[in-house]
């Protein structure tokens, strides 16, 4: 059996364990020895992230032969219509390559939604969506360029999904741990229920306080 985390990944949080001194990284929130990332989420993005202590299992994760789904909610400048939606799912010649099928839809604000911190930048004049994106890919910084190719930069980005894992009610900083067969991986199958949820460390000193 290997092990996997499951962490909601804060926005401003670095995917690396080291880092710049007084930049958060993943040791801030996951003190478990002996676990790394099974992919990346950009720093300004938000959402799930896993981790975990066997290079089988993150290979496997990772492999774009496995093509994963990966879904994301994103919040995007302006209001895509049909044929922006059209042009997100058919494939977007971004430079360095074109990317792939996808699905794309226009979903209402999630009720779920918690508050970023820094709030996003509000501008009364410029109306704002929230578009559902699932990718089978995940090429560098890939949905923002997507959206802004199509016309409509993204403001937030959240990752609800990986394959069968999903955020599953995780605040931000919040993790639980699975543990997982391979051949489930290999199947797309979901794992075993839960072994634990963990909270990011509360910092030393008066002023630390809970995530």
């Amino acid at each position: 059996m290997s092990r996997l985390i499951l962490l909601n990944k804060p926005y401003g949080v670095i995917c690396q364990f080291s880092g710049e001194p007084g930049r958060p990284t993943l040791k801030d929130f996951v003190a478990v020895p002996g676990v790394y990332a099974a992919g990346r989420l950009d720093t300004d993005s938000e959402g799930l992230l896993l981790l975990t202590d066997d290079g089988g299992l993150q290979h496997r994760i990772t492999d774009p032969r496995h093509k994963l789904p990966k879904t994301y909610v994103v919040q995007v400048e302006g209001e895509p219509d049909e044929a922006a939606l059209a042009r997100l799912r058919g494939g977007l010649d971004l430079g360095d390559f074109v990317t792939r099928p996808c699905e794309a839809r226009c979903i209402s604000e999630p009720d779920w939604l918690w508050p970023r911190d820094p709030p996003v930048r509000f501008r009364k004049s410029v109306p704002t969506s929230w578009v559902e994106i699932v990718l089978r890919e995940g090429k560098n910084r890939q949905v923002r360029r997507m959206t802004a190719k199509a016309g409509f930069p993204t403001l937030r980005l959240i990752r609800v999904r990986i394959g069968d894992w999903s955020l599953g009610g995780l605040l931000p900083g919040q993790w639980r741990s699975e543990e997982i067969a391979m051949p489930a991986v290999a199947a797309g199958q979901r794992p075993g229920p839960p072994t634990g949820v963990g909270r990011r460390p509360r910092p030393a000193g008066p002023r630390g306080r809970r995530p």
